[in-house]
């Protein structure tokens, strides 16, 4: 889990393992993520784009950047949040991701609100 707070707005991540649709003989693991951004401050945002940094088990990386989350650019009022739930393949039964989201404010400058690092993981594969 990840739980990051930038500028008033906290994003908090969930990650889990989806085994039904992963098939390790063929080194395939599907991880999902719920996230949850919460705009706990005064001022009201938007969030107009994703920034992603996937890393495997091996050290590789993939970074990830487009418009807004799920094909929306969700605007929070002070008090208001945004679910939404996607997913990330990987090679390895582990890996990491980390980024942020570019939010902005209506009367302000735009800023990146970090999504700390979280980690993906079959069950019991780790210590």
């Amino acid at each position: 889990m990840s739980d990051t707070k930038t500028q008033g707005v906290r994003i908090i991540v969930r990650p889990q393992y989806v085994p039904d649709q992963s098939a390790p003989e063929r080194n395939h693991y599907l991880f999902a993520y719920q996230i949850t951004i919460r705009n706990e401050g005064t001022r009201t945002v938007q969030l107009v784009s994703r920034h992603w940094i996937i890393t495997d088990g091996e050290g590789k990386t993939e970074e990830v950047r487009g418009p807004g989350v799920v094909g929306t650019q969700p605007v929070l009022k002070p008090g208001e949040e945004f679910q939404y739930t996607s997913g990330c393949p990987l090679t390895t039964p582990v890996g990491t991701m980390h980024g942020s989201f570019q939010m902005v404010p209506v009367d302000g400058e735009p800023f990146d609100a970090a999504i700390e690092p979280f980690r993906l993981a079959v069950p019991r594969v780790l210590n």
